[in-house]
């Protein structure tokens, strides 16, 4: 696939069927990821890829964070209950990858490191699209980080940046419609 058509056809997927994507198609992913641009070219990322019980642990986080968040039970809409359902398995995702970075104190550090492991990760969706696969950029889960850390063993020095659950996708979402881009872009000097 074309890196234009990639960006394009690049959806947040909530819905994925259960065949497990193979391991060499993971680290095909995560290579390309890591030719992301980074601050300082300190490629300060890191990559957890989970299945299995691991996986549902974490997904099972994520609906107890988000099930907290939204009234009782018998109060719900149906969407609230979907997005929860999906929230508990992260639809159904063979596959969970969580992005980390180290963590540092000094702000400025901290900043190039975020962005630095933002960019990796944005090139790991694109080569999830490019290879027919499904991912969503999450940041939702991180409201229960202690428990995540807890789950995944994950150190005080390491910080979370993201969580992307992957899979093959079990529907094809319409493009989002895109904002007024007006006044968004800048030209300076041109």
């Amino acid at each position: 696939m074309e890196l234009y058509e990639a960006i394009r056809r690049r959806r947040s997927i909530r819905k994925y069927k259960p065949d497990m994507v193979p391991r060499e198609t993971i680290a095909r992913l995560l290579e390309e990821a890591m030719w992301a641009p980074s601050g300082l070219n300190w490629q300060p990322w890191e990559f957890m890829v989970i299945t299995g019980p691991k996986k549902d642990e974490l997904a099972a986080s994520y609906g107890r964070i988000t099930e907290f968040g939204f009234p009782p039970a018998g109060q719900r809409s149906p969407a609230q209950e979907n997005f929860i359902r999906w929230a508990k398995t992260l639809g159904g995702a063979p596959v969970a990858i969580v992005a980390l970075t180290p963590a540092y104190g000094d702000p400025s550090v901290r900043k190039m490191n975020l962005e630095s492991v933002s960019a990796a990760f944005a090139y790991l969706l694109l080569a999830a699209t490019a290879e027919g696969l499904g991912t969503c950029w999450m940041t939702g889960p991180l409201r229960n980080e202690k428990e995540i850390r807890r789950i995944l063993e994950i150190p005080d020095d390491k910080e979370i940046v993201a969580i992307t659950p992957l899979g093959y996708p079990d529907e094809e979402p319409a493009p989002p419609p895109r904002k007024d881009q007006q006044g968004k872009i800048q030209w300076i000097g041109f």
